[in-house]
């Protein structure tokens, strides 16, 4: 007979069978049996948007003060670089918070360049930017790609029309290209896969020539160090250009200049000399394919 038997009539006829006393269990048991709820995982957006912060910057044309959207230092991590030195961080494009646009008057440039213009460089953009600008805000948590490339060209706009020096050009350029690249690798497979990867493709390769051709001359009549690169780090970079757009002679002379110099790295000739292994398979390539 059960001790809990004639609970029937009062609706609780299923304890009847419950034991009295229940086996003790560990306490490894009992955590399994805790129900926890787990968070929900947070969405790509909001991954990257832990990575930023908003900085104040106050613009030198029209005065206004605004904040953009700037990558936290210390918090993303790096994972390397491509051949042509542009840099990989886990978890976000770094490369996307690197322009810095007055949502006001439409004066841009890259962070390190916002600052300082001539008096001439200011009347140059509020004559050829500021008074056609349709004032415009990138509100979002985050920058999407295709708006860090606007903000990109805006940025290159502005360079043109105060009459930048060829370096600060070719650095616009180079970081076009290079964020091209990240729109490439994140592109989506719908519809419009096809047409966009053309695009962009395309894109990335007149950017990336700017650059050469916008460094090359740089080289030769401005002084070093260069958008914060020094002679060696300018020389490799447009090594590795010239390999790109097959202008194998330019790319053979600083390579063998780098990998003979006294003063340069042992990091940089190292990678310098997986340059020239580069280098000699795309020669031996190009020769087979003009026999």
């Amino acid at each position: 007979m059960s001790l809990l038997s004639g609970l029937e009539a009062l609706g609780l006829g299923n304890l009847e069978s419950a034991k009295l006393y229940e086996e003790e269990k560990d306490e490894a048991a009992l955590k399994k049996e805790v129900v926890v709820e787990e968070e929900p995982e947070k969405s790509e957006t909001e991954k990257e948007a832990e990575f930023l912060f908003g900085k104040t910057y106050t613009c030198p044309i029209c005065d206004s003060t605004f904040k953009t959207k700037t990558v936290r230092a210390g918090k993303a991590k790096m994972l390397g670089s491509d051949p042509d030195l542009r840099p990989r961080y886990e978890g976000i494009d770094v490369l996307k918070y690197d322009t810095v646009v007055c949502p006001g008057c439409g004066y841009s440039a890259l962070s390190r360049y916002y600052k300082f213009m001539t008096s001439v460089q200011a009347r140059f953009i509020k004559e050829g930017i500021c008074m056609n600008y349709r004032p415009h805000s990138y509100d979002g948590d985050i920058y999407t790609y295709d708006e860090a490339l606007e903000r990109y060209k805006l940025v290159l706009a502005n360079a043109v029309v105060k009459r930048a020096k060829p370096s600060e050009k070719a650095y616009i350029c180079l970081k076009t290209g290079w964020l091209l690249r990240g729109m490439l690798e994140n592109l989506e497979m719908d519809r419009s896969y096809v047409k966009k990867k053309l695009t962009y493709t395309r894109e990335e390769e007149e950017f990336l020539r700017s650059a050469y051709d916008g460094f090359l001359t740089a080289r030769s009549t401005e002084p070093f160090p260069m958008c914060g690169m020094d002679e060696a780090t300018i020389d490799y970079l447009l090594a590795a250009l010239a390999i790109r757009f097959n202008d194998y002679e330019v790319a053979g002379r600083l390579i063998s200049e780098l990998i003979s110099s006294k003063t340069v790295n042992s990091r940089t000739k190292e990678k310098t000399r997986l340059l020239k292994e580069e280098l000699e398979k795309e020669m031996k390539q190009s020769k087979k394919q003009n026999q």
